[in-house]
């Protein structure tokens, strides 16, 4: 039996017995080791690659079903690869980086990535991530109806009953909750939620988004002062949990 050693090629993949192929992309030859053993032990399979072409010619040929990406990559960055991937493919894309400035996380979700941890992050944490992406791919077709305590989201009559009773929403408090609800579990980043409701020209304008998210968790959520299914990401975005 042949043991893998940190400088041996990642790129041979590992079976599980769920079979859904996890793509890693870090430089890290520890961490990719450990995310090899602790993701193979759950049952995944596993691809590895060491820098951002790895990457790029990993996915195309390997067809992962996620891929889990640093952004400081030699070579091509994990923005590039995000892109150079987002060009081709709509494989939920979780970024792994070590990076804390809010624009970076920011920069990646705009250019696609589905979600973001930050070095050091827990095992549990990742897996719950991972399973929520991998969750968001399989649900087509869309349900109509959004179930979350207390309202119902109707994305095909647009609206939401609340006790079986219609909750007025002004045409962007509606945008803002469809935009949330059709991405469950996934942080939108305040750029693309800007650009999404207001359109072009007001990526920048924080303070409407602030407003109009405080609007909606006073008619939605049962505590809006500590909201349980629109959350905020500070400095990045928000996030509907169903």
């Amino acid at each position: 039996m042949t043991h893998l050693s940190p400088q041996q090629d990642y790129s041979a993949a590992t079976s599980g017995e769920s079979g859904t192929k996890v793509l890693v992309v870090d430089d890290d030859a520890a961490l990719l080791r450990a995310l090899t053993i602790s993701l193979t032990a759950r049952g995944y399979e596993v691809v590895g690659a060491r820098s951002g072409e790895e990457g790029l010619d990993r996915a195309a040929h390997r067809h992962p079903d996620i891929v889990l990406l640093d952004l400081g990559l030699p070579g091509i960055d994990g923005r590039e690869v995000i892109q150079g991937l987002r060009g081709w493919s709509s494989v939920p894309i979780i970024v792994l980086s070590a990076r804390h400035q809010s624009v970076s996380k920011v920069q990646a979700l705009d250019l696609g990535a589905d979600d973001y941890l930050t070095k050091p992050f827990g095992m549990d944490e990742l897996l719950a991530r991972l399973r929520a992406a991998l969750r968001r791919t399989v649900t087509e077709p869309e349900e109509p109806l959004v179930e979350a305590e207390g309202f119902t989201v109707d994305l095909v009559a647009k609206r939401v009953t609340r006790d079986g009773v219609d909750v007025h929403l002004t045409p962007k408090e509606w945008d803002i909750v469809e935009v949330l609800v059709r991405n469950p579990g996934r942080l939108v980043s305040q750029r693309q939620l800007l650009h999404d409701v207001w359109g072009p020209g007001y990526e920048t304008e924080t303070e409407y988004l602030r407003v109009l998210m405080g609007r909606v968790r006073r008619k939605l959520e049962l505590d809006h002062s500590r909201p349980r299914h629109f959350r905020t990401e500070p400095g990045m975005g928000y996030r509907f949990e169903p």
